[in-house]
């Protein structure tokens, strides 16, 4: 199983997650900001990623280091579950529509982490979450899980549906590039033996 659990204890957050690559969506996700919890649901939903996650942030702050610390911990929980990486697709990209949104995500678990994130929002809110937060959450993971990710939301009004395309698309992108190969089930995909 390609399972691990990790903890981040921080003076602003304290966050624990665990993580099966091989699971079925199944979530289980408190970080005190439901909009957040919804978007992790879809994206372990999408991904066939169970998650539990639990987080106590300052959020009589602001939303920020919350949100920022729950992508930093989801992608070292991600990054120890993938070990040497022996065997996953490296690669993966998802395009996914929500009404009048459509937005695509491109993952490559190269260990260079690298986040382009594309999409504009007519609101500084979604429900109590900052917009502007959402790509610290992708800069995080990207930072700690060691992947290149494109996100680019490419049509959308409704900024509800702009997000949840986004994560939508994280979720299946995510599912395509941690599968293991089965016509390539013992190499690491790369050229240079590691990732």
């Amino acid at each position: 199983m390609r399972t691990a659990s990790f903890n981040r204890h921080t003076k602003e957050t304290r966050i624990s997650a665990s993580i099966n690559l091989d699971g079925t969506g199944v979530s289980s996700i408190n970080t005190g900001i439901g909009f957040l919890d919804h978007m992790l649901d879809q994206t372990a939903r999408h991904g066939l990623i169970d998650i539990s996650l639990e987080a106590q942030g300052d959020l009589h702050i602001d939303c920020h280091h919350t949100v920022e610390d729950v992508g930093i911990t989801l992608g070292e929980t991600l990054r120890q579950a993938l070990g040497e990486k022996r065997g996953i697709s490296r690669f993966g990209h998802s395009y996914v529509p929500l009404d009048e949104a459509l937005s695509r995500v491109v993952i490559d678990f190269s260990g260079r982490p690298s986040l382009h994130f594309r999409a504009n929002f007519s609101r500084d809110k979604i429900g109590n979450i900052d917009t502007e937060t959402f790509a610290e959450f992708f800069q995080g993971f990207a930072n700690h899980a060691l992947a290149t990710i494109h996100i680019d939301n490419l049509h959308g009004i409704n900024n509800h549906h702009i997000i949840e395309s986004i994560f939508k698309a994280f979720g299946r992108a995510l599912r395509q590039a941690v599968r293991i190969d089965k016509r390539n089930p013992d190499q690491i995909a790369s050229t240079k033996g590691s990732l």
